[in-house]
């Protein structure tokens, strides 16, 4: 069936124009046109409306987000007490294992983490409180013993030697994944479902999961595999997970994504070259330099795409070397085959421009997070409280990364950040420093083409004849509004079905 929408304005992001209206042959763009529309045998009338490619989110975490806005939702607490009474107020009425995520103590006056101590009392059932980037977990005692987090490293200790109840490494991976395993499949597929909708609503039509088994366990990537092509949008799957014959047996031609070499920033665990600042360390890197490069070379030789998540300067070091090694080790045709796989780097925040420049050499691909720049890059925010004015000022060099010739795309991380496309975009053009800042248009291609790309959807984030037919309809221009935040499609197509109407 062929269905003709008519708009005011069709932008392709391709080659071939723009135009007035759109023609669409079941799942693929015929053509883009102006003029008199041609014959079709169905027609939607969105007058006054601009038509853009559907939004790629090349990072999110499906499950996460949807249990996030089905449950207790963190991320709104200012203080430790106002958390504590969040909680409080959700307990009544509840049964079973809680676990709340999203808080972000950096932003409040007295950035103090509430630790068991606190949660004694508040319920008899096991309680976890997930700190946003879920690299850090406060567990009460119950919970403590349930998952057995207190044999793993990780799990802090007093002076007197006692469990606070705060997590993080292996003890708040073994937390998060006894919680996921204590719930019932169904509600892993609404959460997924839930999400998915959501993305929807924002124009996003293609989303990149980072399955995470370290954290959620095998079983939550299974129950997605299993409604996959029930979803509103197409989703394409990365598994963080070194068993290379685990993921070939799905057929996947992708491995690892968000497979982890260190943490995050906000709980200290990113791997950093120098100490940050206050104490607390430099971080941790979750993986022997032999036991990665063996990894990479087996995957790559399997012909698969790999994924790392390299946050801090010392991981991104591990991860480039690493990938060095294993391009040094092919001969010339088989260096051709590498630079074409795009293999990606995760985050890349605290990237030099040696580091950018190292990465472009060898066909690497960065997968960003523009809204962590707009949520912590700012003066007095947490990176620079973390790191020092210095090393924040230089964090997430995206214009640099553009124009040293680094394949780009950019996502949400959803629910660290918002599943929502417009706050990422605003965050490219609003960056700490003024020389990153990208303009609109090369804004969105981050969230069209360049996120398509790192996927090898080669037919996605633009129309043109033969292209997915991906779309949303704005009543408002993306490219002509002041501030794109809080700008809403009115009509999302994916794969050329209408799966949101406002």
């Amino acid at each position: 069936m062929r269905t003709l929408y008519l708009a005011s304005r069709v932008h392709t992001l391709s080659a071939y124009g723009g135009g007035e209206w759109l023609l669409v042959d079941e799942r693929h763009v015929e053509r883009v046109g102006t003029g008199a529309p041609p014959e079709a045998d169905r027609v939607v009338e969105i007058p006054g409306t601009t038509i853009l490619p559907g939004f790629v989110d090349a990072h999110v975490h499906l499950s996460g987000t949807g249990l996030q806005h089905e449950g207790l939702d963190l991320s709104q607490a200012r203080s430790r007490e106002d958390l504590l009474e969040r909680v409080r107020a959700h307990i009544p009425g509840h049964e079973g294992p809680v676990l709340a995520r999203g808080f972000d103590e950096s932003g409040w006056d007295e950035p103090e983490i509430p630790t068991g101590p606190d949660l004694a009392g508040v319920t008899q059932e096991p309680l976890i409180l997930i700190r946003t980037d879920s690299y850090l977990s406060v567990a009460n005692e119950r919970a403590l013993e349930a998952s057995g987090a207190l044999e793993e490293e990780g799990a802090e200790r007093g002076q007197d030697g006692r469990p606070t109840g705060v997590l993080r490494g292996k003890a708040n991976e073994r937390a998060q994944r006894w919680w996921y395993g204590s719930l019932p499949e169904s509600r892993i597929q609404d959460a997924q479902l839930r999400t998915a909708g959501l993305a929807a609503a924002r124009g996003v039509t293609c989303v990149h999961e980072m399955a995470t088994p370290d954290k959620q366990g095998r079983r939550d990537v299974e129950v997605l595999l299993r409604h996959l092509e029930d979803l509103p949008l197409d989703c394409v799957v990365y598994i963080a997970d070194m068993d290379i014959p685990y993921v070939m047996e799905r057929a996947f031609p992708r491995v690892g994504g968000d497979l982890f070499l260190d943490g995050s920033i906000g709980a200290r665990t990113a791997a950093v070259l120098q100490p940050y600042e206050g104490g607390g360390g430099s971080g941790e890197l979750e993986h022997d330099e032999e036991e990665l490069v063996e990894f990479l070379h087996n995957a790559h030789l399997a012909g698969m795409q790999v994924g790392l998540h390299c946050i801090g300067d010392a991981a991104i070091e591990q991860a480039l070397g690493a990938w060095e090694r294993v391009y040094g080790a092919l001969d010339s045709r088989g260096r051709r085959h590498f630079r074409a796989r795009r293999h990606r780097l995760e985050h890349f925040e605290m990237a030099s421009v040696h580091h950018v420049e190292r990465a472009a050499a060898l066909g690497l691909a960065a997968s960003i997070q523009p809204a962590f720049d707009a949520t912590w890059g700012h003066q007095g925010g947490m990176y620079e409280a973390r790191l020092g004015r210095e090393r924040a000022w230089g964090m997430n060099p995206f214009h640099t990364m553009l124009a040293r010739g680094l394949e780009l795309g950019a996502g949400s991380d959803t629910p660290v950040t918002p599943l929502d496309p417009m706050e990422g975009i605003w965050a490219l053009e609003t960056h700490h420093d003024a020389t990153q800042r990208l303009a609109r248009q090369d804004a969105i291609r981050l969230y069209t083409t360049g996120a398509a790309r790192l996927a090898h959807l080669e037919k996605k984030g633009k129309l043109e004849p033969g292209s997915a037919a991906d779309f949303a309809a704005y009543e408002a221009d993306p490219f002509d509004v002041p501030d794109v935040r809080g700008l809403r499609p009115v009509l999302t197509v994916s794969r050329g079905r209408d799966v949101y109407v406002r």
